[in-house]
C-alpha cells in the first residue's frame, strides 16, 4: 500500500494579514520617487525598501518552518512594526530616522528570537538570526550630523547582512554548531545546567519549499498590485480634473497595464530568471534570497515610474520619471539575465533576449527625452513581450510547451537543478 500524498500547505490567514502591512509599507516607499527625485530619495528609498523587505523576509521563513507553532504575538508585534516603519518614511526625507531604525532593530531581533525559541536555525539564510548586520544600525543612531555618515552605515549593515548570509549558508553545519555553543555558553553562564537538553534540540530548519514559493510570489503580487493601484489612482486624478477620458491618458492606461500583465507573466509563470523553463528548477535559497529583493524592488521602482507617467500623461516627460521607468526595467533585465545564466539558459536567450534588452533599457534611459509618454511605455513593453515571445520566435516545440509548462510560483529554494 502506497503512502498517502501530503497535504499541500499554503499561507495561512495570519499570513494573509501579515501582508497587508506590506502593501501599505509599499505605497509609502513608492512616493518617494513621484517627484522631485534626488539621489538622496533613491538612496532612502532602496535602505528603507530592505529594512521591510528583510523583516518580511525573516517572519515568513519563521512561519515557513514552524507551521502551526507559529506565535501569533510575535506576528503581530512585526506587522505592528513594519506599519511604524512605513509611517516613518516621510520623516526620513527630513533627517529624522530614530522611530524608523529602532522599529527596524526591533523587528529584526525579534524574528531571530521567535526562530530560536522554535529551536530552529535557519542555516540556509542565517543573516535573520544575527546581529552582525544591525550592529552599524545601533551606529546610525548616534547624533549624526552628517548624513552622509549615516547612510554609510545603513549600506554597511545591508552588505554584512547579505555577505555573511550568502557565505555563512555555504557551511551550514558549522551554522548550526556555532549556535548550539552559543547557547549553551548562555545556559551555563546564567546557571541554568539543568537546560542543556535544549542544545540538542537546536536543529537546522527545513523550509517548506512550495509554501515558501507560494509566499514569495504572493509579495510580488503585493508590488503589482500597488503598481496597479498607482496607475489607476493617477488615471482617475487625471480624468477627473479633465472630465473626460483624453487619448494621451488612455494609451498610457492601456500600455501601462499590458506591462504589467508582461512583468506578471515573466516573474510567476517564467520565475525569477524571467527565462522559459522546462520541469522543475529551483535555486539555493542564498540566490533565491536576494533575487526575490532585486526582482521586486525593479517592480516597485518601475511602479513609480509608471505613477508618474500616468499623472502626466502629456507633455513633456520629466528626466527624471523617464529614468525612474527605465532604470527599474533594466535592473529587471539584468536580474533577469545573471538568473537565467545562473539557472542554464540557452546562449541564445542570453544572447538574443537578456542582454539586448538590459542595453536597451539602459539605453532608452538616457536617449528616449523626446519620446512622449505612451511612447516610453511602449519601449519597455515591447521588450517585455520580446521575453515572452521567446518561445514562439525560437521554435520551441509545442509538446515541450505543453507538457512541462513552468510552474506559477516564485521557486522556494534548494540547490539549483539545471534543465539537460
Amino acid at each position: 500500500m502506497s503512502a498517502p500524498a501530503t497535504e499541500e500547505r499554503h499561507a495561512t490567514w495570519l499570513e494573509l494579514f501579515f501582508d497587508l502591512v506590506i502593501v501599505a509599507a509599499v505605497a509609502q516607499l513608492a512616493h518617494l520617487l513621484h517627484e522631485d527625485i534626488t539621489w538622496e530619495k533613491v538612496l532612502v528609498f532602496g535602505v528603507a525598501y530592505y529594512a521591510m523587505w528583510s523583516v518580511w523576509t525573516a517572519f515568513t521563513l519563521y512561519a515557513n518552518v514552524s507551521g502551526h507553532r507559529t506565535r501569533q504575538r510575535a506576528m503581530l508585534l512585526a506587522m505592528f512594526g513594519i506599519a511604524v516603519m512605513a509611517a516613518s518614511v516621510p520623516l526620513m526625507e527630513h533627517g529624522e530616522v530614530h522611530a524608523f531604525v529602532i522599529a527596524y532593530i526591533y523587528c529584526r531581533v525579534l524574528a531571530g528570537q521567535s526562530l530560536r525559541r522554535a529551536n530552529r536555525i535557519m542555516t540556509e539564510w542565517p543573516g535573520v538570526q544575527q546581529a552582525v548586520g544591525l550592529i552599524p544600525w545601533f551606529a546610525s543612531l548616534g547624533s549624526w550630523h552628517d548624513d552622509r555618515i549615516r547612510y554609510g552605515l545603513w549600506i554597511l549593515g545591508i552588505g554584512l547582512d547579505v555577505v555573511f548570509s550568502v557565505a555563512r549558508s555555504r557551511d551550514p553545519q558549522a551554522v548550526l554548531e556555532e549556535e548550539r555553543q552559543e547557547l549553551e555558553r548562555s545556559l551555563r553562564r546564567r546557571h541554568r545546567e539543568a537546560e542543556l537538553d535544549r542544545v540538542l534540540q537546536l536543529q537546522a530548519a527545513n523550509p517548506d519549499r512550495p509554501h515558501l514559493g507560494e509566499r514569495l510570489g504572493l509579495f510580488v503580487i503585493i508590488v503589482l498590485g500597488e503598481a496597479v493601484a498607482q496607475l489607476v489612482n493617477a488615471a482617475a486624478d487625471v480624468a477627473g480634473e479633465e472630465g473626460q477620458w483624453n487619448r494621451p491618458l488612455f494609451s498610457v492606461v492601456l500600455l501601462g497595464f499590458g506591462l504589467l500583465a508582461a512583468l506578471w507573466w515573466l516573474t510567476l509563470r517564467y520565475g525569477p530568471s524571467s527565462a522559459p523553463t522546462y520541469g522543475v528548477r529551483v535555486f539555493a535559497l542564498r540566490l533565491t534570497v536576494p533575487a526575490h529583493y532585486l526582482t521586486t524592488v525593479s517592480i516597485v521602482v518601475i511602479a513609480a515610474g509608471l505613477g508618474a507617467l500616468a499623472a502626466h500623461p502629456e507633455g513633456h516627460v520629466e528626466p527624471s520619471t523617464r529614468i525612474v521607468l527605465f532604470t527599474g526595467a533594466a535592473m529587471y533585465f539584468l536580474m533577469a539575465t545573471v538568473m537565467g545564466a545562473r539557472g542554464g539558459a540557452s546562449r541564445r536567450w542570453v544572447l538574443g533576449w537578456g542582454v539586448p534588452s538590459v542595453l536597451v533599457s539602459a539605453a532608452a534611459a538616457g536617449f528616449a527625452g523626446p519620446l512622449p509618454a505612451w511612447g516610453l511605455l511602449g519601449v519597455v513593453l515591447a521588450t517585455a513581450l520580446w521575453h515572452i515571445a521567446y518561445r514562439r520566435v525560437a521554435g520551441v516545440a509545442a509538446a515541450a510547451e505543453a507538457d512541462d509548462d513552468p510552474p506559477e510560483t516564485f521557486p522556494g529554494g534548494a540547490e539549483v537543478e539545471r534543465p539537460a
